[in-house]
C-alpha cells in the first residue's frame, strides 16, 4: 500500500515537472533592462517591440509666454474737472457708469458764477452807455460843437466797454455757463467725451476747490483699446521686441484668443523681481475688464527650425517632459525636452532638447511601463 502511494506521489510530481517546464518554453522572454550611469540610458532585450519614427521638422517663430493685467490706456483717459469752486448740489453718475459726450455729470453751486454774471451784466450796460456817448459825439463833432479829441476820447471808452464786454463773456464760456440763460450760480459739469467712469473723487453735497486744489471729480476712459502690462524677467527680455505680434489668453474666456501688439519694453526693471514692464496694446471687444489677468504669447520676428514628434512619444513624468531617443546595442536614452504648441493631427511641437530628424519610440509610456515592470 505505502509503495504504491509513494509511486503515484513520484508520477504526479514527475508531471507537474513537465507541465512547468513546457510552460516556461513557451513563454516570451522577459524584457531585460539595465540602467547605467545616471539612469537615463536603459538597456532593453528585444528594442525591435517599441516602434521608432523620426522626428519632423517645423519653420515657427520664436515665442514666450508672460502672465499680464488689462490697465486703460493712459493716452485715452481724459480727466473731469471743475474751473470753479463750490458745493456739489447733484450727482448724474457713478463709478463704472458709460456715459456719452455731453452728457451732465453733476451741478455744483458756485458764488465764483454768480460773480461772473454780475460782472458781465455790468460790462454790458457800460458798453451800451459808452457806445450811445460815441454816437452824441459824433453827432456834436460833425456839427463843431466838439473837438476832435472829444470825439476820440469817447470812441476809445466804446471800444474799451465792447472789449470788457468780450472778456467777461469768455469767462463765463470757461466755466462753462451760456450767456444766453437766465442768470444762475449753478454750473452744469458735462462729459467731454463718451467712455467708461473709471474714477470717482466727488459726491453729492462735497466741496469742490479751485483746480490747482482738487483732485479731478471723475476720470473717463475709452475702453475700446486697453492696454496689457506684462512681467518680463531680464533673461528673456531678448526674445520680446517693439512691433512683435502678441495673443492674448482670457483666464476668464479661455476658448477666446485676442491678437495684440508690442508697443513698449519698459526701460526699468524693477530691482526686487529682475522683470521688465512690456506694453501690450489690443482692440477690446468688450471682454476685457480692468484688473483682469490674462496670458501673453509674444510671437518674434526671427524664424527658427523646431521639431515635431508624435503626441504619444512624449513622456510627463515628474513634471517634466521626457522622449525616449535610441542609441546603439538596443538602449534607449530618456532625453528631457520642453514641449511647444499641441499640433493636429495628435501632434506635438518640441521646442528643445529634440533636434529635427532624430527617432523618438512612438509610444514612450509602454517603454516607460515595461522599464517598472
Amino acid at each position: 500500500m505505502k509503495l504504491a502511494f509513494a509511486i503515484a506521489s513520484a508520477l504526479a510530481l514527475s508531471a507537474c515537472a513537465r507541465g512547468s517546464a513546457q510552460t516556461e518554453s513557451s513563454a516570451p522572454p522577459p524584457v531585460l533592462v539595465e540602467e547605467e550611469g545616471n539612469g537615463t540610458v536603459l538597456r532593453v532585450d528585444h528594442p525591435e517591440r517599441f516602434p521608432l519614427a523620426p522626428a519632423a521638422s517645423r519653420r515657427a517663430t520664436t515665442e514666450l509666454s508672460a502672465t499680464g493685467v488689462v490697465s486703460p490706456d493712459v493716452s485715452r483717459a481724459i480727466p473731469v474737472v471743475s474751473l470753479v469752486s463750490g458745493r456739489v448740489v447733484e450727482v448724474r453718475v457713478r463709478l463704472g457708469d458709460s456715459v456719452l459726450k455731453g452728457q451732465l455729470l453733476l451741478r455744483i453751486q458756485s458764488s465764483d458764477v454768480s460773480s461772473a454774471f454780475s460782472d458781465y451784466r455790468k460790462a454790458v450796460a457800460d458798453e451800451a452807455l459808452a457806445r450811445t456817448q460815441f454816437e452824441r459825439a459824433q453827432t456834436l463833432f460833425d456839427r463843431g460843437a466838439v473837438a476832435k479829441k472829444d470825439l476820440e476820447v469817447a470812441e476809445e471808452a466804446a471800444v474799451k466797454a465792447t472789449v470788457d464786454v468780450q472778456t467777461t463773456d469768455e469767462r463765463l464760456k470757461v466755466l462753462g455757463v451760456a450767456t444766453d440763460r437766465p442768470p444762475s450760480g449753478i454750473v452744469d459739469i458735462a462729459a467731454p467725451a463718451s467712455g467708461v467712469i473709471t474714477e470717482q473723487n466727488v459726491t453729492s453735497a462735497a466741496g469742490v476747490k479751485s483746480l490747482d486744489n482738487s483732485p479731478n471729480l471723475f476720470t473717463i476712459s475709452d475702453l475700446s483699446h486697453v492696454w496689457i502690462l506684462c512681467d518680463v524677467y531680464e533673461n528673456d527680455l531678448a526674445s520680446v521686441r517693439v512691433g512683435d505680434s502678441a495673443e492674448i489668453h482670457l483666464t476668464a474666456y479661455p476658448d477666446r484668443v485676442l491678437n495684440g501688439r508690442v508697443d513698449n519694453v519698459g526701460p526699468i526693471l524693477d530691482p526686487t523681481i529682475r522683470t521688465a514692464k512690456v506694453r501690450v496694446e489690443v482692440a477690446n471687444p468688450g471682454l476685457l475688464r480692468i484688473g483682469m489677468f490674462v496670458t501673453a504669447t509674444f510671437h518674434g520676428q526671427k524664424e527658427e527650425e523646431r521639431a515635431v514628434v508624435p503626441a504619444s512619444a512624449v513622456l510627463h513624468l515628474h513634471d517634466r517632459d521626457w522622449v525616449y531617443v535610441p542609441t546603439a546595442d538596443g538602449r534607449f536614452e530618456r532625453r528631457e525636452v520642453a514641449m511647444g504648441a499641441p499640433l493636429a493631427p495628435r501632434q506635438q511641437e518640441i521646442l528643445s532638447g529634440l533636434k529635427p530628424g532624430e527617432r523618438v519610440v512612438t509610444n514612450a509610456l509602454v517603454l516607460q511601463n515595461t522599464v517598472e515592470q
